[in-house]
């Protein structure tokens, strides 16, 4: 029986040095960014409203929290929680990130509608030329205007993503003509009061909801940008995909905002503070507005491999549809005034800024 004792405390003693050793062999085995993960010293988390297969969650957020981590020896850390897995609903990101609720928000201003005027210019019809050079004007132009808009955060990027095109069931629009009649879904309430005024009837579906909507014939279209063809197969449920000939003004571009409570950002070290700042203002921007550039040819393709028909709308056509908007930008302007700022300087200076780039 004792020798039974000794054997067993034997085999337990070898084999907790072998478990030791094992777990030992596994961390040094684990990945480094894993690794820093777990040894953060400051963990941030970020909230957003698409779901993880999303371009941007995936292709650019994933690889920018790797990228910090990696930056900071793994002290800091960014955790993402997409698909809104924090709670709450996307047009509240923007005040969770400013109530602390989280510390990092991915935020679209046209969900709150006149709530943050100066972000939300960019979404009026054709105020987008590239997402990468309309997110630096947009960057600009918030540092110029909209310094006040996002008080108790501190706004890490700003950029738009790709122009929006319109995705038909069957229809071409080539012309102002062939829009008359037409049900199309509108991407925000400026762009809807365009397609009014050139004779469409606009329809205000959640994107979620836009794909049945195509499917059973309620919307004869749609107007988004490609980057949303794969997470919708509209190469699949369209036949036709409409865009502004290169060198015109696109159709459109929703604005975002990645905004982080105020307080967090000034509580954190400052070496971590500096590395944050390194990679995020009217870097980030750029970079944003590229990825979403990016994330365009792949939808883009994707019609093509479909053997769908691509229509360009000639740069003089869509000229001429800019000179319907005069009331959309008046309207516009009015907002803006009535929170505290020149709207008419603020829609000059942003064109100014797109003819630019």
């Amino acid at each position: 029986m004792l020798q039974t004792l000794k054997s067993q405390k034997s085999e337990s003693k070898t084999y907790s040095r072998r478990a030791a050793l094992g777990i030992i062999g596994g961390a040094l085995a684990t990945p480094a960014f894993i690794r820093n993960a777990r040894a953060a010293e400051v963990t941030l988390r970020l909230h957003h409203f698409l779901p993880p297969v999303a371009n941007v969650h995936k292709s650019f957020f994933v690889p920018w929290a790797k990228a910090l981590s990696e930056k900071t020896d793994g002290r800091l850390e960014i955790q993402i929680f997409p698909a809104m897995q924090l709670g709450g609903k996307a047009p509240q990101l923007a005040e969770q990130a400013r109530n602390g609720i989280v510390d990092i928000a991915w935020s679209l201003p046209v969900y709150t509608p006149s709530r943050y005027p100066v972000a939300e210019t960019l979404s009026l019809p054709f105020m987008v030329t590239t997402a990468e050079k309309t997110s630096v004007a947009m960057h600009t132009l918030m540092n110029e205007f909209g310094q006040n808009e996002y008080r108790g955060t501190r706004p890490l990027a700003f950029h738009v993503h790709g122009a929006g095109k319109f995705h038909m069931r069957d229809k071409p629009i080539r012309t102002a003509a062939d829009l008359k009649g037409i049900k199309m879904r509108a991407p925000n309430q400026s762009f809807g009061e365009l397609l009014k005024e050139m004779g469409s009837e606009p329809v205000f579906f959640p994107v979620t909801e836009m794909a049945v909507g195509l499917s059973n014939g309620v919307i004869d279209g749609t107007c988004l940008p490609y980057e949303v063809v794969p997470a919708f197969k509209l190469q699949e449920l369209c036949s036709v995909h409409c865009e502004a000939e290169p060198g015109a003004r696109g159709l459109y571009a929703n604005s975002f905002a990645l905004l982080m409570n105020e307080a967090k950002y000034e509580s954190l070290p400052d070496d971590l503070r500096t590395a944050l700042d390194e990679e995020t203002g009217m870097k980030m921007s750029r970079d944003l507005g590229k990825a979403f550039d990016g994330f365009e040819k792949i939808g883009r393709s994707l019609c093509e491999k479909q053997g769908n028909e691509i229509v360009q709308i000639k740069a003089a056509e869509v000229e001429t549809w800019r000179k319907k908007t005069s009331a959309v930008d008046e309207n516009w302007m009015k907002v803006l005034d009535d929170a505290g700022h020149d709207g008419k300087a603020v829609m000059a200076r942003l064109n100014e800024l797109l003819d630019q780039a």
